[in-house]
This record gives structure tokens, C-alpha cells and sequence, in this order.
């Protein structure tokens, strides 16, 4: 079959691979009918991967058919139309069963697309683990665009701010806004924030989070634009959406007094300066953490439903999947106003 595959810093290919094959008798192959370049598979593509691998499929977000299933599989047949879960978990342990798959207890947490261990969704077809847990069942109403931002973006974006106890009346600053930062938008909004602060160096980043109600941070300056913006108090919640240090030290900038900052960008670093006496004497609050879909669905299907958020509206571009090493380039320089790129294994 033919997928994305990582050969090396700056250098995604389009080549054949193995056929995906079932795992065990818990697995199941999904046909690839849509699947999406994530923010997080860019610290792949720029040589800061999770392992020393090369030549593994990347990609962690899909939708499809499902081809086969293991004699195991009890929740799904052959024909049904799927999305493909970010997060992996075992299905059958307590964590797992309650949505909380990174901290399955069999410890079989995981993510496609990060090494040869779990092949990548960026392909024709997709091996999926533990199927009863890892795959979700999509209806008509949910469309491919949608439900690709709902494998992981958007996820990932409520949980962010849940983690951040948005109240009603907030101000809310949003720090970078890509796909999950865009999503971020729209959660502050639903969860009731009276304002939210755009933050982007992109203008048409900026100008699509403004579309969705959110004030765009025009200066470069973006600590003394927010303070001016706020009259001097900052804000209560900073959603942080890219993962670098520079930027989770802006966001800690832009708190107020017993403010409270939710990072869900991807950062490996072990050294981060945190400035805890900063911290203590106003009284922040930071959360960190990798999302579980899995336990973030239920709610975002019913806002989903009624309309209260939009997963689409972060969708910007439609491509081949063999055009997926230009999709990468694109992706990753934020041309041509990108924002979510979704690919198409059939060309």
C-alpha cells in the first residue's frame, strides 16, 4: 500500500509500504477514506521526533472503513464507517474504560505514526490495537472534515480548557492558532469567556480566529498589546496551543492575578525555567498535559450536535496523499493561509 513515510529531517516520502496487517485478535484494518497532518507530527518532520526510527508511516488522525477485525472485536464489523482515535489504550483496564487511555494501566498508552511500534494513519489502510476502545463509530451526521478534527484537535483543545476552569465572563488569551489553538478559540467560547484574545504571528491565523468571535492580538508585542487590552490585569485563562518555551513563557506573561495557564502543545523539554516565585506570589495556577480523546468525546459530540461548536471551520486545504510532502512543507512554513490540511489516500 502506499503511505507517508519519515526519512529523515525535512523529508516526508511517498513511497509503498506493507500491507497493514491485524495486530492480534483485538485489531482491526480501516480503509483510509480522509486523513490530517497534525501540529505535533511537525516536530517529527523537523527532525525533533519520539524515537530514533526512520522510515515509519507518520500521522495519528483518520477516518475509514473497516476492512477486517480480529475474533475478538465485539463493537465492530466489517463495512462500518469509522474515526481513528489519536489516543491508544488497551480498552479493557479501569483507566481505560473511563476514557482516561494515556494512563492505561497495562500500559499500552500510546499514539500512531511516532515510530515503527505503532504504524502511522498518513496510508491507504491503518492497523488499530485494541479496536473496541480505540475506534469510534461516525453516523451521517458527522462529515470526514469534522471528524478528523474531532480525532484530536478538538479533543485536545477542550481539554485544555477544562483543565483551565473556564467560568463564564473570562477573558481568555489563546497563544497560537493553529488547528488546536483555532479549536481552543471556540471551546473558551462555548464554555461561556466573555473575551478571548487571539495570539499569532500570522495575520490570517489571526484573521480566522476573529471570524470565530475572538479578538485578534495585532501588536508583535503581544505582552503589552494583551496588558493595553486588558487595562493592566491580563487575563484569567491563557490556553497555550504550540508547545515551544517562548511561547509557555508568554503565556505565563499574560495570566493576571490567580490566573490560570493550560498548555497542550507538545514540548519535550526537561529544563523549562518556571518562575515559581512569580508563581506563588500570584497565585498562578499551570496545568500541562497529553489529552485521552477518548474521555473528551461524549461532550463534544453533543456540542457538536447542537451546533455550539464547528469542527470544520479549522479545516483550510484538501490534498493527495502524494502530495503529502508538499502538504508538510506548506504546513509547516504556514503558507497559502494553512491552517488544517487534510489528505486523501486515494490520490
Amino acid at each position: 500500500m502506499k503511505a507517508l513515510t519519515y526519512q529523515g529531517p525535512h523529508d516526508i516520502a511517498y513511497t509503498s509500504v506493507a500491507d497493514a496487517g491485524l495486530i492480534d485478535d483485538d485489531a482491526a484494518i480501516v480503509t483510509v477514506t480522509q486523513c490530517g497532518i497534525c501540529g505535533s507530527d511537525l516536530h517529527i518532520y523537523d527532525g525533533h521526533g519520539f524515537s530514533s526510527d526512520f522510515g515509519y508511516c507518520v500521522g495519528h488522525e483518520a477516518t475509514g472503513l473497516v476492512a477486517e477485525v480480529g475474533k475478538n472485536v465485539r463493537e465492530f464489523r466489517v463495512g462500518d464507517r469509522v474515526m481513528v482515535t489519536a489516543s491508544t489504550g488497551c480498552a479493557t483496564c479501569n483507566a481505560c474504560r473511563r476514557g482516561f487511555v494515556m494512563a492505561c494501566e497495562r500500559g499500552r498508552a500510546g499514539c500512531y505514526g511516532l515510530s515503527h511500534a505503532l504504524e502511522g494513519s498518513q496510508a491507504e489502510a491503518v492497523a488499530v490495537p485494541f479496536a473496541d476502545g480505540n475506534l469510534i463509530k461516525l453516523d451521517d451526521s458527522i462529515s470526514d472534515d469534522a471528524a478528523i478534527v474531532l480525532s484530536d484537535n478538538l479533543p485536545t483543545a477542550w481539554y485544555g480548557a477544562r483543565r483551565a476552569r473556564i467560568n463564564p465572563g473570562d477573558t481568555v488569551a489563546v497563544v497560537g492558532l493553529g488547528p488546536v489553538g483555532l479549536m481552543s478559540v471556540a471551546c473558551a467560547i462555548a464554555m461561556g469567556a466573555s473575551r478571548v484574545l487571539a495570539v499569532d504571528l500570522v495575520a490570517e491565523r489571526r484573521a480566522r480566529a476573529a471570524a470565530l468571535g475572538a479578538e485578534p492580538v495585532e501588536n508583535d508585542d503581544a505582552r503589552s498589546a494583551v496588558r493595553e487590552m486588558t487595562n493592566g490585569g491580563n487575563c484569567d485563562v491563557v490556553l497555550e496551543a504550540v508547545g515551544a518555551d517562548a511561547t509557555i513563557a508568554l503565556s505565563i506573561d499574560l495570566a493576571g492575578l490567580e490566573g490560570r495557564i493550560s498548555v497542550v502543545g507538545v514540548n519535550q523539554s526537561r529544563a523549562f525555567g518556571y518562575d515559581l516565585a512569580k508563581a506563588q506570589v500570584f497565585g498562578l495556577e499551570l496545568s500541562i498535559g497529553l489529552c485521552s480523546v477518548q474521555r473528551e468525546l461524549p461532550a463534544l459530540f453533543k456540542l457538536v450536535a447542537g451546533g455550539k461548536i464547528k469542527p470544520e471551520v479549522a479545516v483550510s486545504h484538501h490534498m493527495a496523499l502524494s502530495d503529502g510532502a508538499a502538504a508538510y512543507a506548506m504546513f509547516a512554513a504556514r503558507q497559502d493561509g494553512v491552517s488544517k490540511v487534510l489528505l486523501d489516500p486515494t490520490r
